[in-house]
């Protein structure tokens, strides 16, 4: 048996030789990598410089922005050295570090959400009551618990995963994964699996409720109002629920590559299904955002273009 912290590398598995196109996979892989640090500090900057935007709303899409860019830059300079690598191994250090920004990017993302469907809840729901109920000190709490909970609880997480006896070094993805190092430990991992569970209820599954509990509400409020509140409603709440679909999308994918045989599944749409979720989620949401409202789209042509 060989404790985890003697593991000096782990190999992973699911890379294949692709010979002279690896280059043309580092090129794809590096213009997402571009495109997401562009659009997403392209709407911080755009948030942060105009007075205008700093509402409650607007924020909560800054710090959602802010992950977007952690999460990201957690996953793509790594992929490129593996793009190009000959051989496809990872240092124990760098894996774990990889884990935690992974997964405190993934938990970060649906308390975001979360905390953006309760400030429309109250937005339209109560809209005499808003101000006073999303204070700045409000905001400012709901941002610092949004992010120090994740790094918090996926710190426990991954401790425990240090804990662990490794009889093996081989990880079946293309990335470094908790659970995939978990299932190499030949001592017990009851503890890691109990909490494993505590992580995905009330980080995960728990915000997922609360958010579709609030635009349910929300619903409610919207068929029962006017036609303008049916429309103010649906053009503030649509991207919200469209990010959470797609990232609640990209979860399932994962779920079905770490809980289940995906042998018979051919190993590039493998890929593509467990680099779905890191790389369509940071892709999507600015996009979504800056397309979707108008005040944002307003400033970010004038930026851009000079335009009005």
């Amino acid at each position: 048996m060989v404790n985890s912290t003697h593991v000096s590398y782990f190999t992973l598995s699911v890379y294949f030789d692709t010979g002279f196109f690896k280059y043309l996979f580092f090129m794809i892989v590096m213009c997402v990598y571009l495109c997401i640090l562009g659009a997403n500090v392209l709407l911080i900057v755009v948030i942060c410089v105009n007075r205008s935007l700093h509402e409650p709303m607007y924020l909560f899409l800054c710090s959602l922005f802010v992950n977007e860019l952690y999460g990201s830059t957690g996953l793509f300079p790594f992929l490129l050295v593996q793009v190009l690598s000959d051989i496809h191994t990872v240092s124990a250090p760098l894996c774990f570090l990889q884990i935690y920004s992974v997964y405190t990017y993934v938990c970060v993302e649906y308390l975001n959400l979360t905390v953006m469907s309760y400030d429309r809840y109250l937005a339209i729901c109560y809209p005499l009551q808003y101000n006073s109920r999303m204070t700045s000190n409000r905001v400012s709490m709901f941002i610092a618990v949004s992010w120090l909970y994740p790094f918090i609880a996926i710190w426990i997480m991954v401790s425990l995963t240090l804990s662990l006896q490794l009889c093996g070094n081989i990880i079946n993805k293309v990335y470094c994964d908790n659970f995939s190092i978990v299932k190499l430990a030949c001592s017990d991992t009851t503890v890691n699996n109990v909490y494993g569970i505590f992580i995905t209820f009330f980080l995960i599954m728990f915000p997922v409720s609360l958010t579709l509990i609030s635009y349910m509400r929300i619903l409610r409020v919207c068929f029962s109002g006017s036609k303008q509140t049916r429309q103010k409603a649906l053009s503030t709440c649509t991207p919200h629920l469209a990010s959470l679909l797609n990232a609640s999308f990209g979860s399932c994918f994962e779920v079905l590559q770490s809980r289940f045989d995906m042998s018979s599944v051919p190993n590039m749409l493998r890929i593509l299904l467990s680099l779905y979720f890191l790389t369509c989620q940071p892709l999507f949401t600015p996009v979504l955002y800056g397309l979707k409202m108008s005040k944002i789209r307003i400033i970010c042509k004038r930026l851009l273009y000079g335009e009005v």
